[in-house]
């Protein structure tokens, strides 16, 4: 190979590359402490975009309903009419749920004891009936001044890690809350000039990167945001459709709580396709109190309902509204919930269906090249053919 200085060059790069690909993986360990504390300088930010997406779906529609008169004033008053839409939704859920949560838990003060005279009545007949069942567990010895002595011991040692516990929470909430407001502040900045954000990265993009490279990235950026925006939008009918449908069914059947548990789930159900089984405990619970017969029909009503969303709804609602078919958005929010918990679950569907569609376009120009050479190897056969036989 000649030294020359293209080579030179190609060879010092190889040689940084090894040695930085070395020196990391002898000190791995400080690396990753290294990046978990650049996420969490940048925290607060990547906060604050999120809350920049989510509030620029609502304030682009409503800033496209307004006059093009109102000039500069259309975005400071689409925001904050956006703003207080979110914060409406929210607040409404708030003044529903909590009356209902109130007269929940009041309902419950004089059902719980009812549930637990039941329960003792039925335990009595049960020994009534099995006396062997008696003589266990008088048989059963159990050393109560060492349980004693075990449980004084478990509470003195922890007492400091109560504490500890109790002041790490505090200092949580209120990091939490810090990162909150200026992530909500950096959103406002974000919505305010997004153009102008978007043209700096977009002249950033230009001046360092090839023009293929750029393209792409302009390409694959416009996609992302389009697909999580329709998603985002698909999620929110999508649970508004199964808590209406849980509302009207309860409400029909005369199963208590009709208001409350569809509210549950419906908010619940901005988890994809599994968040609704969480309202299904919560309001199982709820009727059981009540009665027991009722909530074995809500199980059964539950299950009817979770199977129709599952199958038919959400598949066609959010697997339409981001261009991915009904199966991959079930292996989407299968594989997202395993790697990432719930995140993964809102994430994934999204960023399949944009790794799909760049497929789709990939396979399909591929396609393309290949027939194109079939067909011109097709005339140069039969080209070579009729020179044969001339």
């Amino acid at each position: 190979m000649e030294l020359n200085k293209e080579n030179i060059a190609k060879i010092r790069s190889l040689i940084v590359f090894a040695v930085a690909a070395v020196v990391a993986g002898i000190n791995y360990q400080k690396l990753f402490s290294l990046l978990r504390n650049c996420i969490a300088m940048v925290s607060p930010f990547l906060l604050g975009g999120t809350i920049a997406f989510i509030l620029n779906v609502p304030m682009r529609a409503i800033e496209n309903c307004l006059p093009k008169k109102s000039g500069k004033f259309r975005r400071p008053i689409s925001l904050i009419m956006a703003i207080i839409a979110v914060a409406g939704v929210l607040a409404l859920v708030i003044f529903v749920v909590g009356p209902e949560l109130v007269g929940t838990v009041i309902g419950l003060q004089k059902s719980i004891p009812v549930f637990f005279e039941k329960m003792q009545g039925q335990a009595e007949d049960l020994f009534s009936r099995y006396p062997e069942i008696v003589e266990y567990i008088s048989n059963v010895n159990i050393d109560w001044e060492q349980t004693g002595k075990e449980i004084m011991t478990f509470l003195s040692s922890g007492a400091g890690t109560m504490l500890a516990s109790t002041l790490n929470a505090a200092m949580s909430i209120v990091s939490g809350v810090t990162s909150f407001c200026i992530g909500f502040v950096f959103a406002i900045y974000i919505l305010l000039q997004k153009e102008i954000l978007a043209n700096q990265m977009k002249r950033l993009c230009r001046a360092y990167l090839p023009k293929k490279a750029y393209e792409n990235i302009i390409k694959v950026a416009v996609l992302t945001e389009k697909t999580f925006s329709n998603f985002l939008a698909g999620q929110c009918m999508e649970a508004v459709i199964l808590g209406a449908m849980f509302f009207v069914t309860l409400t029909i059947l005369r199963i208590p709580y009709a208001l409350l548990i569809g509210v549950l789930i419906a908010f619940t159900a901005l988890i994809p396709i599994f968040g609704a089984f969480v309202g299904c405990a919560v309001g199982t619970f709820l009727i059981l109190m009540v009665n027991p017969v009722q909530a074995l029909v809500f199980l059964a009503v539950f299950q009817i309902l979770q199977q129709i969303e599952g199958n038919l709804i959400y598949p066609h609602v959010v697997g339409g509204s981001v261009g991915l078919p009904s199966i991959w958005v079930l292996v989407a929010v299968t594989v997202g919930g395993s790697a990432m918990g719930i995140v993964g679950m809102l994430v994934f569907i999204p960023l399949c269906s944009v790794m799909y569609a760049l497929l789709r376009e990939a396979v399909a120009a591929r396609l393309e090249r290949k027939t194109a050479q079939d067909r011109g190897q097709k005339a140069l056969g039969q080209a070579e053919k009729k020179k044969r036989k001339d």
